[in-house]
């Protein structure tokens, strides 16, 4: 498909996880090895390339027990094909709408309520505060800058991919660290 077809095909319904994913995190646990994280995505696409993605990190594989919800909204800039696959294209998420996050268990409230943070409320479960264009170190987002994931989109036999986490946990967050390789896909939900 070529990145007008892609545009089309994406728009309309939801592209959601078709079972809990397992990402790499930026922290190591006590052997020193990387820790991973466990989330649900769902994608939704519509005119003028805007977008918006919920994510809904795990405290287990089998999402039982749910930590945060992020839901980044903004736009798609499309930077052309990407090498992993023909078509396949790179796109950078530009979350310049919303960043927000809504903890969902009180252990991930009194953690990041650990963190000083200028302009923002105590974290309370359930309570959703939009972080974008503020520092919010735990997401490694700099004040008065809107966070961009670089990032890729291809399409095959009807499923979705992205990008795969960077297996050292580093974020999509310059065009050097975007993926090299395909996430698990998702389904379209309609």
């Amino acid at each position: 498909m070529s990145i007008e077809e892609t545009k089309q095909f994406i728009q309309g319904g939801e592209w959601v996880s078709i079972t809990p994913e397992v990402r790499p995190s930026i922290t190591k646990n006590a052997a020193g090895t990387i820790a991973p994280f466990y989330l649900t995505r769902l994608f939704k696409y519509s005119a003028n390339d805007r977008f918006e993605c919920t994510v809904t990190n795990f405290a287990d594989a089998n999402a039982k027990i749910p930590l945060v919800k992020i839901v980044i909204k903004g736009h798609t800039v499309w930077q052309g094909e990407h090498p992993i696959a023909a078509g396949a294209y790179k796109v950078d998420y530009v979350a310049d709408e919303a960043y927000e996050v809504t903890p969902l268990h009180q252990g991930f409230a009194d953690a990041v309520n650990k963190i000083p943070v200028k302009g923002l409320n105590k974290w309370e479960v359930n309570v959703m505060q939009d972080v974008k264009g503020k520092e919010f170190i735990p997401f490694g987002l700099t004040e008065g800058q809107v966070y961009v994931d670089y990032d890729l989109i291809y399409i095959y036999n009807d499923l979705f991919f992205n990008g795969s986490k960077n297996v050292d946990g580093r974020a999509f967050d310059k065009p050097e660290n975007r993926p090299a390789n395909l996430q698990v896909p998702l389904i379209r939900r309609k």
